[in-house]
């Protein structure tokens, strides 16, 4: 079973000259807007691999020379990995850590359960199952009182100090620029201090911890300072949700609006990656600025439009002194003209719009994205959440039921914990005056009504976790809202499938691992229904990785049925817009939306009642969802018009998927 076909995705646009170059020449050439030494991996797995290896080496290294090696950690889902590979070379390579000393990086505070904190959980993913001697894990004293904290950190500093320094210190990028804690206004020279947590360090602490509300208030952490004082510092990232802040690191401005920028004043710093965060670094990019290319459409695409932005031209007023001026006259030399270039892309564009997502009947399609047949079409929308396929979708849903597709719409997820209790209570008020109404008698309605209402606003602390019943409560919840969405886009009852993916059901916002069951589950459903178009959210850059994880398991079921007589005819469509847009260039079905149609979206999004302003688990994106959506589609709509092409009131974007 093929577990992260996600992360090939980007490696079907981006040729490795750009990230892996072949010599020293190269590398020096298309990192010249990088300020610290970065290495740019295919996916996530074999950086973590390389970088365990590295810290391998320096271990074994102390070990021959009899010395110490100190090793500075945290926790987190960034560094998973690594940790694993260091495990399995324990076990299975012999890897001793007996010379080994580790230094927590930071530490939550106040914290009255030792197991909740980063040390904890560091414990559960790495010191349970090596040797390191107890005596050699140092953490700070988050049980000493407040008074007594300035006296704690001096304590930590100096046995640092002892231990004659950090070897080698391990770091994770927060979504705000963060490494440790030290947050957007710390100071070069800070040394280890006492911050008070922001919200957006809240919600990144929340899987740890379970819930935002049960993140303690603030943290003691390294400084700065302390943090370069290392000798050798590597900063890990995965993932898309950090490539904007990854780019400001390496290629930006050092200063504290940024801390981790200060890495490069560190003369023996590292930054390793994967394509998805690095997929905002000039040289995958705008790779045309650092070293000659591999053109091929897309990358032209793309080129042509940041011109046209940059320049403030729409396509077809684009001259040949526009190419020569700014860094692109090799598409002259290969097109001829500017004029050539700028038709081809022109209609490039043009092609992918369409206001038939399902193939239009009796047309030529030879320049449409779908096919016109088979009419009507079988249709599929794999939805992660509740609410993913209206947010993202809506319109080109709508469309394809009002074109009479038989469209079928699957929930991955029950979405159960992104449902307040106050919204329980809610629903419970309205069933006990529905049982009075109706059937005074029902004991069994009334027995449950108190039992749930007393532990949700009685016996339920913060902390606790919520009962199975009450999951299913909160899950039926859901379900309600997304039958509600669907009658509205007028989908009948008997095409809305929950799956209820197994990978999903642990009660907390910590989520298994994607699992054969869950598969299985979506392999079922696709062989029952013989798809012609599915529809997946390719929303990669979700900071929860609940949408990486449903894109991974109907992936990993598509590959395995990929050989079936009805798969060979079968597209799969990946949308997104719940986190981010797909990038212009990548763009091959654009799916106009009117007004009307945009009203009708966001009145579908709005069946969502729990997900408004109380749900819990809206990111770094303060806006409500529906607000997102309909500002990112009408940003895409205007992107169109600005090159010169037609103007909508918004667009949906996808992108194909080739298996």
């Amino acid at each position: 079973m093929k577990t992260n076909l996600s992360s090939q995705i980007t490696l079907t646009r981006i040729p490795k000259k750009y990230y892996q170059p072949e010599d020293v020449f190269e590398l020096s050439r298309v990192t010249r807007f990088e300020k610290i030494p970065t290495e740019v991996f295919d996916n996530e797995n074999i950086g973590s691999i390389h970088v365990a290896h590295e810290i391998a080496s320096l271990i074994k290294e102390k070990e021959f020379a009899h010395e110490k090696c100190v090793i500075g950690l945290t926790n987190g889902k960034t560094h998973v990995g690594v940790f694993n590979e260091l495990v399995r070379l324990h076990k299975n390579e012999n890897l001793s850590f007996e010379n080994v000393v580790f230094v927590n990086l930071f530490e939550f505070y106040p914290l009255t359960s030792p197991t909740k904190g980063c040390l904890g959980k560091l414990k559960e993913l790495l010191f349970n199952h090596i040797n390191v001697l107890p005596q050699n894990i140092h953490t700070l004293n988050v049980t000493v009182d407040k008074s007594d904290i300035i006296e704690e950190c001096k304590r930590y500093e100096e046995k640092i100090k002892e231990l004659g320094g950090i070897d080698f210190q391990l770091l994770g990028i927060g979504r705000s620029g963060n490494i440790g804690i030290n947050e957007p206004g710390s100071q070069m020279n800070s040394a280890t201090r006492l911050i008070l947590l922001d919200n957006l360090s809240k919600k990144d602490a929340s899987e740890l911890f379970g819930k935002i509300d049960l993140v303690p208030i603030s943290a003691i952490t390294l400084g700065i300072g302390t943090i370069l004082k290392a000798k050798r510092v590597v900063l890990l990232a995965w993932g898309e949700h950090k490539s904007s802040v990854i780019k400001k690191t390496i290629e930006g401005t050092m200063d504290d609006t940024m801390p981790a920028s200060y890495l490069q004043s560190h003369i023996n710093a590292k930054v390793c990656l994967d394509l998805s965060s690095a997929s905002e670094l000039t040289r995958l990019s705008q790779p045309w600025l650092v070293t000659s290319c591999d053109w091929d459409d897309k990358l032209i695409r793309r080129a042509i439009v940041w011109l046209c932005q940059k320049i403030n031209k729409p396509i077809l007023k684009l001259t040949n002194k526009d190419y020569n001026d700014n860094g692109l006259s090799e598409l002259l030399a290969v097109y001829g003209s500017a004029y050539n270039v700028n038709i081809k892309i022109f209609n490039d564009l043009q092609h992918t719009i369409t206001g038939w997502p399902g193939g239009k009947p009796n047309a030529d399609d030879t320049n449409r994205p779908e096919r016109a047949l088979p009419y009507p079409k079988n249709v599929l929308i794999f939805s992660p959440h509740p609410d993913d396929d209206v947010i993202s979708m809506g319109g080109t849903f709508k469309r394809l039921v009002d074109q009479h597709h038989n469209v079928h719409v699957a929930y991955q997820t029950s979405g159960n914990i992104a449902v307040a209790d106050e919204e329980v209570i809610r629903f419970l008020a309205f069933i006990k005056g529905f049982k009075e109404m109706f059937d005074t008698e029902n004991s069994v309605l009334e027995q449950k009504y108190t039992e749930f209402k007393d532990f949700l606003l009685k016996d339920k602390k913060k902390g606790d976790l919520d009962t199975r019943e009450i999951l299913n409560l909160k899950g039926l919840i859901r379900r309600g809202e997304a039958k509600a969405a669907c009658r509205y886009i007028n989908l009948p009852s008997k095409n809305i499938h929950f799956l209820n993916l197994p990978f999903y059901e642990t009660g907390t916002v910590k989520k298994g691992a994607i699992s054969r069951a869950d598969v299985d589950i979506i392999k079922a459903l696709i062989a029952e229904l013989k798809p012609h178009q599915i529809y997946v959210a390719g929303d990669l850059a979700d900071p929860h990785g609940t949408h990486k994880v449903c894109l991974d398991a109907a992936l990993a079921a598509i590959d395995e049925l990929k050989d079936e007589a009805y798969m060979k005819d079968c597209r799969v469509w990946m949308y997104r817009g719940a986190w981010k847009e797909w990038e212009i260039d990548h763009i091959e079905m654009a799916v106009p939306i009117s007004p009307e149609e945009l009203r009708n979206k966001r009145n579908s999004i709005l069946r969502h009642q729990s997900q408004m302003e109380s749900a819990p688990f809206m990111g770094n994106d303060e806006r409500l969802f529906w607000q997102r959506s309909e500002d990112r589609n009408r940003a895409t709509a205007e992107l169109y018009s600005q090159l010169g092409l037609a103007s909508y009131e918004a667009i949906e974007a996808f992108v194909q998927y080739r298996f």
